[in-house]
């Protein structure tokens, strides 16, 4: 019977299986949702790397699998950026190559005890330099980050509020290491199920001694999903249709509308008729407006996406510009050198421009908000800042409706969730056509989700909540603590594995009288 290895002798075979063990772990995001298999969906592919032949061939198979994940985690970009997305996982997968290289070093071979108890913390920990290196905005930000995937699981969420979604990433790969180690490593089981009860432990204590946040009197907010429109005019046609829906919300006692990213397709200084018509849509139903502005200011150069609030008397001055742009989409890093993917992609043909800082607005009644626009709700730094700054409630303005038909809009909704959990805060995601939805201050869902054949305008009733979670006052302890494993397992660690690699030492030769050969005879 053939060996995984000799069944495995082709480089190409080889890499094709790890880029498709690579992209397993997509199946525990949605759409499919499967959060329970990203237990063991590493397992394939610690178990490939481990079997590799020479450390160069592991880090091949991180590099593939790390290409099979990118490939799979963002396929939807498949129709709008063509080849390119393939050059984009070519590149983002070469972080998994030091990781593979890492796994077959701790549990190649017939690793020790030693060598698989380390592996419990090592490997995690090279995981999470992965997740902090493409979570860098120019990299394509932490989209698919491994613990995101648990955001329908009440007790992950309670953890995210400890340690953030890194805390959730580092504990998913442990236990995907430990389940390797009890299957390929008999004489490790051991220290595999010690790791796995010590874990178990840890976390248990850690979610019952997390504090819950303090939740107010509740706050009726409501948001507008006009849906699809397309062709001609569509601007002014999502307008009209945006101020329809909200005027059905009069005399429903609302405090705040929240309008999805880019539901204002102009300027409101070269269109004051068009802050007057939200002027009065305000009076007329009680609340105030946080819009979103995509368009070309009149009082400095470029476009800007902005989040504008808008009293009764029109818009207040309060704004937040977008800080982090998407790659591409919205801008073309290095557009001299990578400007040709406008051309073979839907790449971005003018770049936008960015904001300064966060901003933190009061909405009327006391109630202070914390605006983000798109993809900035997948960047836990940003809540949390808005949560340290005094944001009673999180707001992400979205718009996703390039991806309609795909995975884009529920996995980004999804991020909701963990934001809410990580900071204690209730988290609004608004989109123009879907997925919109609304979580309460420990990431629970607080009324219906709007999927992408929705319009509507839709009331949640929103607990306001105030206190700190351990993740907002100390932030990325467990980034900074898997840096630290790294650094000491590089310095002490590495050197014992090396010299366990080889093995005990043959015992002397001897001669035929029993006596040890001396070299030379």
């Amino acid at each position: 019977m053939k060996t995984l290895g000799h069944r495995l002798a082709s480089p190409w075979r080889r890499s094709t299986v790890a880029a498709v063990v690579g992209a397993l772990p997509v199946l525990a995001f949605p759409a499919p949702s499967l959060w329970w298999f990203a237990y063991v969906a590493l397992v394939p592919w610690v178990l490939l790397a481990r079997t590799a032949p020479t450390g160069r061939r592991a880090a091949f198979d991180g590099w593939w699998g790390g290409f099979g994940f990118m490939v799979a985690m963002h396929h939807w970009l498949l129709p709008n950026l063509h080849v390119f997305t393939f050059v984009i996982a070519a590149l983002l997968g070469a972080l998994w190559a030091p990781w593979g290289w890492l796994v077959r070093r701790l549990l190649g071979g017939v690793p020790s005890r030693g060598r698989a108890a380390a592996a419990l913390v090592v490997v995690p920990s090279g995981w999470l330099a992965i997740e902090l290196v493409r979570s860098w905005q120019g990299l394509g930000g932490p989209w698919g980050v491994l613990g995101a995937s648990q955001w329908q699981v009440e007790a992950a969420l309670r953890l995210a509020s400890v340690g953030g979604t890194w805390l959730l990433s580092f504990l998913v790969v442990a236990l995907n290491v430990a389940v390797a180690v009890l299957v390929a490593v008999r004489r490790a089981r051991v220290p595999a199920l010690a790791g796995l009860v010590a874990t178990a432990a840890v976390t248990s204590a850690a979610w019952a001694y997390a504090p819950r946040p303090d939740t107010a009197d509740r706050v009726r907010i409501a948001l507008v999903q006009p849906g699809v429109v397309a062709g001609p005019d569509s601007a002014q046609r999502r307008f009209d249709r945006e101020e329809r829906l909200t005027r059905e919300l009069a005399g429903k006692d609302v405090g705040l509308v929240v309008w999805g990213e880019s539901s204002v397709g102009f300027d409101l200084g070269d269109r004051p008729d068009l802050a007057r018509r939200l002027a009065a849509l305000s009076r007329e139903t009680g609340a105030w407006i946080l819009v979103n502005v995509d368009a070309r200011r009149s009082d400095e150069p470029g476009i800007h996406k902005s989040s504008v609030l808008v009293g009764p008397d029109g818009p207040t001055g309060d704004r937040y510009d977008k800080m982090r742009l998407v790659p591409f989409g919205e801008y073309v890093p290095a557009r001299s050198l990578l400007g040709w993917a406008t051309s073979v992609g839907e790449a971005a043909g003018e770049d936008r421009r960015r904001g300064s800082g966060q901003v933190v607005m009061d909405a009327g009644n006391g109630l202070r908000i914390g605006p983000m626009v798109c993809f900035e709700s997948a960047f836990p730094d940003m809540s949390r800042h808005l949560a340290e700054d005094g944001a009673d409630v999180l707001l992400a303005q979205s718009s996703t409706s390039t991806f309609q038909q795909s995975w884009a809009p529920g996995q980004h909704a999804s991020l909701g969730a963990l934001r809410a959990a990580e900071t204690g805060r209730p988290m609004v995601h608004a989109t123009l056509t879907g997925v919109s939805a609304v979580y309460g201050p420990g990431g629970e869902p607080v009324g219906p989700r709007l999927g992408t054949d929705t319009a509507a305008a839709q009331v949640y009733e929103v607990p306001p909540a105030h206190g700190t979670t351990p993740y907002v006052r100390f932030g990325d302890w467990p980034l900074h603590a898997a840096l630290l494993v790294l650094g000491v397992w590089a310095v002490t660690g590495a050197g014992r594995v090396r010299r366990s690699a080889r093995g005990p030492l043959a015992p002397p030769a001897r001669t035929a009288h029993g006596s040890p050969a001396r070299p030379g005879r």
